[in-house]
């Protein structure tokens, strides 16, 4: 086979790999998109739904005041998830809300329960997080899920998955647009 014979079959070689790779992730994707739908369904007609880029907000309290908008400041409490159609204890990997540590049975010498502060347009986030933040009203509490599309990426990031749909729980405290 000739130099450049070579050269053209591991270029199309390595694209069929890279296309086989991409429509395997974007599968990967549309069962976790199902997934969340189908878990989100179950809330309708009893709690508010908001859809924002690629996030799905699940209202269970009701907040008040402003909407917390992209360049706003929020306080929050949170326990993240990683969601393959439902959530429990055992697939939890982050939280700062101490009764849900507490109930999942974490026992962490160097827990910190702080309240999170962060203003939006400075915060470094996932998207998914970001988009279903936006909106949140002091008071607030609500469940954000999103796909692996939108969360961590294609490398796994400590105890989570690469591609990794999630879910945080989400007990908003205050929200400033000044």
């Amino acid at each position: 086979m000739k130099q450049p014979t070579r050269i053209l079959a591991l270029i199309l070689a390595f694209a069929t790999i890279i296309s086989c790779t991409k429509t395997k992730l974007e599968g990967i994707y549309n069962r976790q998109e199902n997934q969340i739908d189908t878990y989100v369904s179950k809330y309708e007609g009893d709690h508010r739904i908001v859809y924002r880029g690629g996030s799905s907000r699940i209202i269970m309290t009701e907040g008040q005041g402003d909407s917390l908008s992209v360049n706003g400041y929020v306080s929050f409490y949170y326990a993240g998830y990683t969601f393959s159609g439902n959530v429990s204890n055992a697939n939890m990997f982050i939280t700062n809300h101490k009764e849900t540590a507490e109930r999942a049975g974490w026992n962490l010498t160097d827990a910190d329960y702080g309240l999170y502060e962060i203003k939006m347009s400075d915060a470094e986030l996932l998207p998914g997080l970001k988009e279903g933040l936006i909106g949140v009203k002091a008071g607030e509490e609500c469940e954000i899920l999103f796909s692996g599309k939108y969360g961590i990426g294609s490398k796994p990031f400590g105890i989570i998955p690469a591609n990794s749909a999630l879910l945080y729980k989400i007990w908003d405290i205050t929200v400033s647009n000044e």
